[in-house]
């Protein structure tokens, strides 16, 4: 794993990155209880693994890996690996993409009319994991992440706006990424593929 220079005092960077994991260890057991494991934890990277306890067996659906250098100056990195591996996914391999429902503006239908006071809604699914090919490194769209403010097209919304309102917080973090990533899971999805593997015969008497 690369991180990044570090900059700022290390002690201060230290000390606030062993708050995070101090407040971690504090309610551990009812992380585990929501599947979340606690992997490594060595400034300034902590490393947990997600797991889906609703399915049956129960499922570790990823890593996330944070690299907290130079907090809270910078937001930390986050990134989505491989729970055994620590490799850090593909967009093309991620296991999950962390889909929102968010409102969308509703096309105009020619001919829809709508009863009095009534609104019309249009719910759309936005992934907050976002990349631009198959083989990029994906990044997680959310406020509090450094990927999402070094973004170009995130200028105008500085982490700094974030900074103080606990943003970049290990816990808040993760509690994101398993509402949208984690919890929507209900169900293992079986493919059967059918292979012609050689022919039956039936017996011909002599």
């Amino acid at each position: 794993m690369s991180t990044e220079a570090q900059f700022v005092d290390p002690a201060v960077s230290r000390s606030k990155f062993d708050r995070e994991v101090a407040e971690y260890r504090a309610l551990e057991p009812e992380y585990r209880r929501r599947g979340w494991m606690l992997l490594k934890a060595e400034y300034p990277e902590v490393l947990v693994a997600l797991a889906a306890p609703q399915l049956t067996p129960p499922a570790v659906v990823t890593g996330v890996r944070f690299d907290y250098s130079n907090y809270d100056l910078r937001p930390p990195s986050v990134r989505l690996v491989h729970p055994f591996t620590g490799e850090t996914y593909k967009a093309k391999d991620l296991p999950t993409v962390l889909k929102r429902s968010v409102e969308a503006g509703m096309p105009q239908i020619p001919g829809l009319v709508l009863p009095p006071g009534a609104q019309a809604r249009m719910v759309a699914q936005q992934p907050l994991m976002q990349w631009y090919g198959p083989d990029d490194t994906p990044f997680l769209c959310v406020a509090g992440v450094r990927e999402y403010h070094d973004h170009p097209g995130h200028s105008g919304d500085a982490w700094e706006l974030h900074r103080k309102c606990g943003a970049g917080r290990l816990v808040r973090l993760l509690d994101a990424i398993t509402r949208y990533g984690v919890q929507p899971i209900s169900d293992y999805q079986v493919t059967l593929v059918p292979q012609v593997v050689g022919f039956v015969q039936k017996d011909v008497p002599a």
